[in-house]
């Protein structure tokens, strides 16, 4: 089944760190950073969950999303299918295709885990389902690991990433450089509560993290 996306018009972009790819508008005044592992079930709950409120706001131009990508999961599961995976979804992001082709593979984590995980042919054919992704330099990038380096900058930017020297666990948020505490983490598993968590940000983007859970 190809890809319906209500907004193929959203800004994508690879924020100057080189490790960072925001989606949404840049002047948007809350920013939603997400420490995801393509390979991790837990983001999986996530993005089918509380996720969908960040993205609902990401298109209305209310928040800017940005995601930083782990890739720990293939030394406790084996293979290198986050690795490869990240690398495709860094090279979808040239042909401003990233929030689409992100939707794709964490929504078919499960069926391919089942299958053989995050092959070079798994990508290119979970692909298909993006209109206009496909094409000679998406597939060669795929195929060549092209953004290897970016794969390694991110997985070490995700460990220099709060307290613990390991990173933080995925999915891990932070909304304007704050990291979601412990009290509002059930927030992010029901989009409800994550729309509501949202809208505490926008009246007090400061100090948000002070309210009652």
């Amino acid at each position: 089944m190809r890809s319906r996306w209500p907004r193929p018009d959203l800004p994508e972009a690879l924020a100057a760190d080189g490790t960072t790819i925001a989606v949404g508008d840049p002047l948007a005044k809350t920013v939603v950073r997400l420490y995801e592992d393509p390979r991790c079930p837990v983001v999986l709950d996530f993005e089918s969950t509380g996720a969908k409120a960040i993205l609902a706001q990401t298109f209305r131009r209310q928040v800017r999303t940005e995601y930083t990508f782990a890739s720990f999961k293939d030394d406790r599961l084996g293979g290198d299918g986050s690795k490869r995976a990240v690398n495709a979804l860094r090279a979808a992001l040239d042909g401003q295709k990233f929030a689409e082709y992100h939707a794709v593979l964490i929504g078919n984590q499960t069926s391919v885990e089942e299958s053989g995980g995050f092959t070079t042919e798994r990508l290119l054919a979970l692909a298909e389902q993006v209109p206009g992704l496909r094409g000679e330099a998406f597939d060669t990038a795929v195929s060549t690991m092209k953004y290897q380096d970016f794969v390694t900058a991110s997985q070490a930017a995700y460990r220099r990433t709060g307290d613990d020297p390991i990173g933080p666990g995925t999915p891990a948020v932070v909304i304007n450089s704050k990291m979601v505490p412990e009290a509002f983490r059930g927030f992010l598993f029901e989009e409800q509560l994550a729309e509501d968590l949202l809208n505490i940000v926008r009246i007090d983007p400061v100090g948000w993290q002070n309210h009652h859970a």
